[in-house]
């Protein structure tokens, strides 16, 4: 079948082997090697990639990073050799920007592609006009989910393949009355599990890195107590999510503990994880799930131009695939946290897929680079909103990516090299003309990883007293810089863990932050631009950096109102108040601010304070974003 269609929609439930099975009979195949092309399989999560990568190196016997490879951002495991290529759909979508028939390729397997990330979307939009112009690409779309019907709609009714799973049943369990806290709940229910029932691995779902880490804990206290004094087996808990390092990922794929005493009560683990463990990666052994029917996604308001990360229900399809997970080994229970007529009647049926809640401007540009000239009929399977579209193209037009008849610039052409929010490309881009282009750099990527200060709940307050050692009085851009330069410093260095946990840094993100510099340093010179600082002791320097923010930040500047407290949003007319953690010394009239975060009030959280003249160079300079300033 494969060798008879061009395009082909492959379904099989998750843990039928698909995605490290079928990539492999392809290869075998399609021998692309003899052609001097090659494989690729993408993923929509960068853990996927890395992890299946690795486990069909093991398979074929071959070194990791030699015939079968992985490349994710920031990080290419890959080499000449290398013939089978795990990516996220983010990378591959990079490679079309400069090569736009993907030439390379032999074949390209779209994994996981019911999850409907933006990037797979855009994707298959793409692919479909590639493979009119490429009659010898191959194309295998492979879905987890029984959606593959509009699949082959959208692939001009391609042939479908349907793979059954080996599962075995799964008994699922509600609660009578609704849970008023989820996370103390589902710890409850963990320790149950434990208490009662035999042995079998548990996988507990919870929405993000905080409460993860938070409930590993309470859960890893409360199991040492009960062995002590009920004599209940050992256990041992993993976290698992996104930004975790490559090598904790691998500890969940490690046996349970044995017994503690022979005959005793058998050990189990307990992995405590997001969305990431729904679909993406199998885990053996797993018998118990505990589901609370929450995840984050993100949503986006056009009107305002906020994205945030918002904690909310999840869809039916996403709780089937959850309880799916326990029928891996042997027949399992799943314990859902809430009531039977809430899964029945409050869950929609599908996730709505990304692109309908994003902020589209870093899409936008892509889609110019990638030759895409006619947005409107750009064939997608689920087109955004127009308004959203609107939006991203006026907000590229200010930041003078796009001119006024929507054709790439020469800025919006080097912009779109970047694998950045497009605000932070232009920042990097124009920091040459206010000589700080090596501290802007560091400052983007600081501003692309997690939070870089750590506040533990028991030590709070020598938390802040440290972050107090780099507060730099005019924001946290400043701050943030200040952070990593001391990072850099000789007396850091000698050992870095150490001096991160004394200052209560986060050294995984400042470690991330050091290689993303480099990545960013590659591009910034591939295109020509300068590297250079403003000296120290110069007064200016540190005023340099911050008009440099307002060059690609000036669409995020807030005003002071009269009465002291609150800041009113200069673009949408928001009113808004700093977020507690910020370090602003001084009593500044106008800031500028990274994001916007909405909690039970409007926030804006990493500000810097600038001065109204600087704003109207920006403006002066983009014209055409005078206008609604009115």
């Amino acid at each position: 079948m494969y060798q008879k269609s061009q395009i082909l929609v492959f379904v099989g439930e998750t843990g039928s082997g698909k995605t490290t099975q079928i990539p492999q009979f392809v290869l075998f195949d399609d021998l692309p090697h003899f052609q001097n092309k090659m494989v690729a399989c993408t993923q929509p999560r960068r853990v996927a990639a890395m992890s299946v990568a690795q486990r069909v190196a093991e398979e074929m016997d071959v070194v990791l990073g030699d015939e079968v490879g992985y490349s994710i951002r920031f990080e290419d495991k890959t080499s000449p050799k290398t013939i089978l290529k795990y990516m996220t759909d983010g990378m591959l979508l990079r490679e079309a920007m400069n090569d736009h028939n993907l030439t390379r390729y032999s074949t390209i397997i779209l994994d996981e592609a019911h999850e409907r990330t933006l990037a797979t979307d855009i994707l298959m939009g793409l692919l479909k006009e590639v493979t009119k112009r490429r009659p010898d690409l191959k194309l295998v779309v492979m879905s987890a989910t029984l959606d593959a019907a509009k699949f082959q709609r959208y692939f001009n009714d391609a042939p479908l393949l349907a793979v059954p799973g080996r599962t075995h049943p799964v008994e699922i369990f509600y609660t009578a009355e609704p849970e008023r806290d989820y996370v103390e709940a589902a710890i409850r229910t963990v320790l149950q599990i434990h208490a009662t029932e035999p042995e079998g691995d548990i996988l507990l779902f919870l929405t993000g890195e905080e409460e993860i880490e938070d409930a590993c804990r309470k859960i890893s206290l409360e199991t040492d107590e009960m062995t002590r004094e009920a004599d209940a087996g050992p256990m041992v808990v993993y976290p698992l999510y996104g930004s975790l390092p490559p090598q904790q990922q691998q500890k969940i794929f490690e046996p349970a503990p044995q017994p503690r005493t022979k005959g005793g009560r058998p050990g189990r683990k307990c992995i405590v994880s997001t969305n990431i463990a729904e679909t993406s990666l199998t885990i053996d052994g797993i018998v118990y799930v505990v589901d609370p029917g929450f995840s984050k996604q993100k949503v986006y308001n056009p009107r305002i131009r906020v994205e945030s990360l918002l904690v909310s229900p999840i869809s039916k399809a996403s709780a089937q695939q959850r309880a799916g997970r326990a029928g891996r080994t042997r027949p399992g229970k799943c314990f859902r946290l809430y009531t039977e007529s809430a899964f029945k009647k409050e869950l929609i049926e599908q996730t709505y897929p990304e692109i309908l809640r994003s902020n589209l401007s870093a899409t936008v540009l892509e889609l110019k680079k990638l030759g895409v000239d006619d947005l409107v009929h750009f064939d997608l399977m689920d087109p955004p909103a127009p308004e959203t579209l609107m939006r991203a193209l006026e907000e590229l037009n200010y930041l003078a990516c796009l001119d006024d008849e929507g054709e790439l610039t020469t800025l919006g052409r080097i912009a779109s090299e970047f694998p950045l929010d497009p605000a932070l490309a232009v920042m990097l881009i124009s920091s040459p003309e206010f000589y700080c282009s090596n501290e802007i750099l560091s400052m983007t990527a600081l501003l692309s990883v997690p939070q870089v200060f750590v506040r533990p709940a028991n030590a709070r307050k020598r938390a802040d007293e440290m972050k107090d050692l780099f507060a730099h009085p005019d924001g946290d851009h400043l701050t943030l810089l200040n952070v990593y330069h001391a990072f850099r410093g000789s007396e850091a260095q000698e050992n870095p863990k150490q001096w991160c946990y004394d200052h209560f840094l986060n050294f995984r993100a400042l470690q991330q932050a050091d290689n993303i510099r480099l990545q960013l340093k590659r591009i910034f010179e591939r295109n020509e631009l300068e590297l250079m600082s403003t000296p120290f002791e110069d007064k200016k320097y540190y005023e340099n950096i911050r008009r440099a923010l307002v060059s690609g930040f000036f669409m995020q500047v807030a005003k002071k109102e009269g009465n002291g407290k609150t800041y009113v949003t200069v673009k949408d007319n928001q009113s808004v108040l700093l977020h507690p953690s910020t370090v602003l010394g001084v009593d500044a009239e106008w800031v500028v601010y990274n994001e916007f975060v909405l909690t039970s009030k409007n926030y804006i959280r990493t500000v810097t304070s600038v001065k109204p003249e600087w704003l109207l160079v920006s403006i002066l300079s983009n014209p055409p974003s005078v206008q609604n300033q009115g």
